[in-house]
Order: structure tokens, then sequence, then C-alpha cells
């Protein structure tokens, strides 16, 4: 293989592929990218078994190959290189030698034939988002996914499309996300995308209106982003019904200002860390939000003035859970629905259901 291209697409494209690769793993080549040129192209590939990465830059190739090199080192190595013509040669012996003005490296590479295949399925299904959307999707909703290995389905998120509507569901057991856009789709499917893939989709996807192509198959997923191919598998299993676990009935309503809200929750999250988890109290009485929070170091107080509709309540959150879901919110404004002090508590927008999001409040201590 003999090829040059310019440094800084190699940089971009190596450093966004490289996300996919295995830091340890059971096979030396998953610890590497794949390079491989042909055309006047340059193909540059990750993959830890689960998720693949891929891209194409352009190249002038003078001698079409392939070859798999550790992904650090290469990666380190571009980064540094001095000029922005990269020459890449391979020679029998899968040596690599990587040229740049007046810097040149040999580093050992390893046979393409050590490299497992990505996956390739047959598409049964599709669709097209445009990015600054899909970007919105996964942000509000990934939060939620859950982190325990124990229930693998809710490792990862329910894409529905169904009625001309595409929703993201994430649930973790404590906190519910979800997300809603409508698209010029026909097709009823759903299916559950990992957490980690769609982390990595999320880096990838621009604020803009560039179209995203989703290629669904029976146990893996596409994501088409500009240039980049990510390749995933689907988590098997069934999901949760989310519908029934959406509280119905209302008691309390709050319209409130969403920054407010953050600054008066993060204010009392002072007295919490990783060791010490006492809920944030809320009283929602007497068109006021008492917010307290009492731990091994300390009290903290707090009141926010705002116009209080139906029963007084006071219910306690985990901090952290209850600042993920305002802070996803994006809306200048939100409502809080309540019912009662042990049922879920609703965040939603003033108008419209583009987003939901459900915390699970924690039960509180009677204080003297």
């Amino acid at each position: 293989m003999k090829i040059s291209c310019l440094r800084t697409d190699l940089a971009n494209a190596v450093s966004n592929v490289s996300r996919a690769v295995s830091a340890k793993a059971s096979i030396p080549a998953l610890e590497g990218i794949l390079i491989k040129s042909y055309g006047d192209k340059m193909n540059i590939s990750g993959y830890n078994l689960e998720i693949g990465i891929t891209t194409d830059i352009d190249a002038t190739v003078q001698n079409e190959g392939e070859i798999v090199v550790s992904a650090k080192l290469f990666l380190d190595i571009v980064r540094r290189l001095p000029e922005e013509i990269v020459m890449i040669e391979t020679d029998e012996r899968m040596v690599t030698y990587i040229t740049c003005g007046q810097v040149d490296y040999q580093i050992v590479g390893m046979s393409s034939v050590e490299y497992p295949d990505l996956p390739t399925f047959e598409q049964t299904d599709g669709i097209t988002v445009k990015a600054k959307t899909l970007r919105e999707m996964i942000r509000q909703t990934v939060y939620a996914v859950s982190e325990n290995t124990a229930k693998p389905i809710y490792t990862g998120s329910l894409f529905e499309i169904k009625n001309g509507l595409f929703k993201i569901v994430a649930v973790d057991g404590y906190r519910m996300a979800i997300r809603t856009e409508a698209v010029d789709s026909e097709s009823d499917n759903k299916f559950v995308v990992p957490g980690k893939t769609q982390l990595e989709v999320l880096k990838l996807l621009n604020d803009d209106d560039d179209d995203v192509q989703i290629i669904i198959g029976q146990r893996h997923i596409t994501f088409k982003v500009n240039n980049y191919r990510v390749i995933s598998r689907l988590i098997e299993g069934t999901f949760l019904d989310y519908k029934t676990t959406i509280p119905v009935e209302t008691r309390t309503e709050v319209v409130i200002n969403t920054r407010i809200l953050i600054e008066s929750v993060e204010r009392m999250s002072l007295l919490n860390n990783e060791r010490i988890q006492s809920p944030v109290r809320c009283n929602f009485s007497d068109d006021e939000i008492r917010l307290s929070c009492a731990s091994a170091v300390g009290r903290a107080n707090d009141i926010i003035s705002v116009s209080i509709m139906g029963e007084p309540v006071e219910i306690g959150f985990n901090n952290r859970y209850l600042l993920d879901a305002l802070k996803n919110t994006d809306t200048d404004e939100i409502k809080l629905v309540l019912n009662g002090p042990l049922s879920p508590m609703i965040v939603k927008p003033v108008k419209g259901d583009s987003f939901l999001s459900i915390v699970v409040p924690m039960r509180l201590a009677n204080e003297n």
C-alpha cells in the first residue's frame, strides 16, 4: 500500500473511528484500526465487536492495500506531524512507514486478515432524520439509560416509529425520558439501540439540517452521519410498556422557570456527594416551593414563589435524577405534574408534547 492524504482529514477520521476501538482486547487486531486504500479513497475502520465506526477520506492512491495499525499510537503520531501532506506506505513484512516533511516513522502493523469483518446485514426498514433533531432527541433521553447490566434491555433506548411519529424512550427504574418528533415515514417499527451506540452517534452529530440515514435490520442498525457509518447490534428482548407507567391523574400542577428551579436544586445539592445521598425535599403549598436538604454535613433551605394549582404536596427526589430531567428540557418554562408524595413526577413542556420526563420520588423520613 502506498498513499498520501491530508493530515487534518486523517487526524479527524482516526480520532472519531478510534472511539470504537477496544482498549484491551483478547484479539490484538481489535486494539487497532483497519486502513484500506482503493480508487481515490482511504477507508478507516474501528470495531470492538459491539460497535463499528467507519469512514472514507480523499487520498492519492499509488498502490492499493490493507493494514491494521495500533489505534492509539497511530493517532498520537498523526496529531503531532508537522506538515499537511502525509505519506503512508507498507511493505510485505507489515511495516508501516509514515512520512510528513522531515519526520518519518516506522511502526509494526498487522495483517488485515486478523481483523474481524464489520457486520453486514439486510435492510428491513429505515428513516431519515435531520442531524439537529436526532442530536436533541438522543441528548434529551440517553441520560436515563440504565447502567445496570443485570437487565440488558434497559442499557439501551427504545426507538419507536409509528403513525408518522418517531419516539426515543429511555428508562432505568428511577426515571424515564421520552422524546417525540414528527417524521415523514410510514414505518411501524420498534427496536432497542444500545446507549453506548447512541453516545458515539451523538459525538458525530452537528447542530445542522443535514440528513442522517438510519438503516434498520433484524439484529443490527447503521447510522449514516456525514461521511461516517456507525454500525451496531440491537439489543434483543422485551422493553417496558412505557405508556402504562405514565401517571394519568393530576393532583398538583406547577408552571415554573426552568433556570430558577435548576439553580435552587443545585444549591441544595451542595450538601450531597458520592457517599451522601440525602433527598432534596420539595414542599409545594401556598404558592411557594420550599426546598430543603439535610445531610451529615449540614442543612440548606430555599423558597421559590410560584403559582401552584391543586393540592399541597411534600415530595423528595434524588438531586442528580431531578437535575438530569430539568437540564435536558431545553425550554425556558416547564410544567411539573404531581399526583401525591409517592407517585412519580412528570416534567413536560408548557405547550405540546415533544418531551416528557418522569422522576421517581424518594421516600421521606419524618422531620421533627
